[in-house]
């Protein structure tokens, strides 16, 4: 995949702003002195009077979105993941989720590709925190074509929405024109019978990498790439784990409470063995992104090594 065009998502989703403002007159861009950052800078530039500045307060950001949306307007609250979704975690709970108001969160920064700003920043519990909340939709999109869809998609939905975005450029793997993105919807990018591969955000193009490096040795593994982990498509993971008898779940995020969770529950009634690749009990390190990737499992090499493991081969 050397040669496919790589886009970040942070910068994905500033773009898709600015696109869909026109079909929805009544948005509002919220971010905490992080514009530049996050990328809401380019919807600053293009719709000043509809941005506002919260400054270093993520905690009253969400406060002044859960206000906008009730009274009608559609805010979308950005920051990095670890404060969107750690620090202000107890607003978004109580003043977003539990009146079920119609916030969008854009949480930019996610996992361990953030890199060089190391553990403190390198938010690996977001998804999990996000999950908990009753009635909040969870996306974390694989590259810039779906995180644009995302974006629309939770315009289009009436309820609070976390989107998960990244700072490292990844390869744009959705550019064909049947492509379609729906809430709560998996895609399967590769039909196989020997095992399935769980992917989502950055690790769904490596994860396909894998895929073709295991053909080459006659391994056949299907590829799902899961961009809404909640609601999760657990009709399409049972079939996958009803077909293909063994998943491998591989996740920039905690294994606890992340996507391979999401997948143990949504085969739970009739169970295969589903092994997880992500970052362990453990936090993260600081150093180039690309090199935490590798350090902790992400890659290709990695995914299809586990893979012929669990194969026994």
């Amino acid at each position: 995949m050397a040669d496919v065009k790589k886009i970040a998502t942070r910068d994905s989703y500033g773009n898709a702003l600015v696109e869909c403002f026109p079909d929805f007159p009544n948005m509002v861009v919220l971010d905490a002195d992080l514009a530049a950052a996050t990328k809401t800078g380019i919807f600053k530039k293009a719709y000043p009077e509809r941005h506002i500045d919260c400054g270093i307060a993520e905690c009253d950001m969400i406060g002044v979105a859960a206000g906008m949306a009730a009274a009608g307007m559609i805010p979308f609250a950005s920051s990095f993941a670890m404060f969107a979704a750690g620090r202000a975690f107890e607003q978004v709970r109580n003043s977003v989720g539990y009146p079920h108001l119609n916030v969008k969160i854009g949480a930019t920064h996610a996992g361990i590709s953030v890199g060089e700003d190391g553990a403190t920043h390198q938010c690996n519990e977001d998804i999990a925190l996000m999950r908990t909340i009753p009635g909040m939709v969870v996306i974390n999109p694989s590259d810039d074509v779906e995180a644009k869809a995302a974006v629309r998609a939770a315009l289009e939905h009436d309820g609070p929405v976390y989107l998960r975005f990244g700072r490292l450029a990844v390869p744009v793997i959705n550019d064909r024109p049947d492509y379609r993105f729906e809430l709560g919807k998996g895609v399967t990018l590769r039909d196989g019978k020997d095992i399935t591969i769980v992917a989502s955000g950055l690790t769904v193009s490596e994860s396909l990498q894998a895929a073709e490096d295991l053909a080459a040795e006659g391994i056949d593994a299907r590829v799902i790439n899961i961009h809404t982990i909640k609601p999760i498509d657990a009709e399409l993971v049972a079939k996958a784990a009803a077909e293909t008898g063994k998943i491998v779940t591989v996740e920039e995020h905690s294994v606890i409470g992340g996507l391979g969770d999401a997948v143990i529950g949504a085969i739970a009634e009739n169970p295969v063995p589903v092994y997880k690749i992500g970052v362990n009990d453990e936090f993260g390190k600081s150093g180039p992104a690309t090199e935490l990737i590798d350090l902790f499992g992400l890659t290709a090499p990695h995914i299809a090594k586990k893979v012929k493991e669990v194969l026994g081969k």
